[in-house]
């Protein structure tokens, strides 16, 4: 039920929030102490994914908020404008990284410590873990919100990843090779940035009633053509609001049968899909009469009166 995704949403973003301060601490102090770019971008990083835990937090306790008199469709639009503004500071923290990384390089600095290496293996094993169980999380509530947490993870487990890297080619190189450790801080922000923009395009669609796939709306269709006195759909609209789904539908019945006869086939039709497709929270259903099939010989364009119709 809804309280019992929420309560899941929240243990995997809270348990991020715990893990991501008690790492970016670490990763900042051994960062400076070891002289490593790419450790404190990574930690910059990190805190981006605290700032953004805690919209997302705030988000799914805002979207299962019931509907209200100002809110008569919920408050769903909560988590894709959690995701949309988590996915622009993915960008904005990219872009931080790959300016602080193109001045330091610049500039002569010692190469980082070897210490740095051990954090590192550290965060990114328990951050790809970290990833993992958040994502599964979010496929099984079904949340753009909670998915783009989990991507921050990810992005934080490719980053430490990169910086480790670069600070591996710096010990090795030795001397000359110290802009390693910014060269992967920069190719570690090319990732994130990705991430950002790729997070970024669905919850826009949503946000903007982008139609859900087409399976989902020729399920519908298919279950309200299939539910009795139907002739045909006509017209079927959908939109996702948070987890659930509203649809209006244009349905054509006979048109000779009484209003109580259409309004009973019209509950039939939303009772049907909801029972079918539970993420379904309403079906508003237009009544329209259907057309007569006209004889092939005439003319294409409807006459005056019938275009009345509908």
């Amino acid at each position: 039920g809804q309280m019992n995704r929420l309560q899941r949403s929240l243990r995997a973003t809270f348990m991020g929030l715990a893990v991501n301060a008690v790492l970016t601490g670490a990763k900042f102090a051994a960062g400076i102490v070891g002289h490593s770019h790419a450790l404190v971008a990574d930690a910059v990083e990190s805190m981006a994914d605290i700032v953004s835990s805690i919209i997302v937090w705030r988000a799914l306790v805002l979207a299962a908020e019931p509907a209200d008199e100002d809110h008569p469709y919920g408050h769903g639009k909560a988590e894709p404008l959690a995701a949309a503004s988590v996915s622009t500071m993915l960008l904005l923290a990219a872009g931080w990284i790959v300016l602080a990384a193109i001045r330091s390089i610049a500039q002569p600095h010692p190469a980082p410590a070897p210490f740095t290496l051990l954090v590192l293996g550290a965060v990114i094993v328990i951050k790809e873990g970290l990833f993992r169980f958040v994502r599964r999380e979010a496929a099984s509530v079904q949340s753009s919100a909670v998915r783009t947490d989990a991507w921050h993870h990810r992005s934080d487990a490719i980053t430490s990843f990169a910086a480790a890297i670069g600070i591996s080619v710096a010990l090795i190189g030795g001397k000359g090779y110290e802009g390693a450790d910014d060269v992967a801080a920069i190719v570690a922000a090319g990732v994130i940035a990705w991430n950002g923009w790729r997070l970024l395009r669905p919850a826009l669609d949503e946000l903007m009633d982008t139609a859900p796939s087409p399976e989902v709306v020729g399920q519908i269709r298919r279950i309200a053509e299939g539910a009795s006195g139907v002739t045909r759909v006509e017209k079927c609209l959908v939109r996702k609001v948070g987890y659930y789904y509203f649809v209006d539908m244009h349905v054509e019945v006979d048109p000779n049968m009484t209003v109580q006869r259409s309004h009973e086939i019209a509950h039939g039709v939303k009772d049907k899909i909801r029972g079918q497709i539970p993420s379904v929270r309403d079906v508003l259903v237009h009544i329209e009469p259907a057309r007569k099939a006209e004889p092939a010989e005439a003319s294409p364009s409807p006459s005056p009166k019938e275009r009345g119709l509908g």
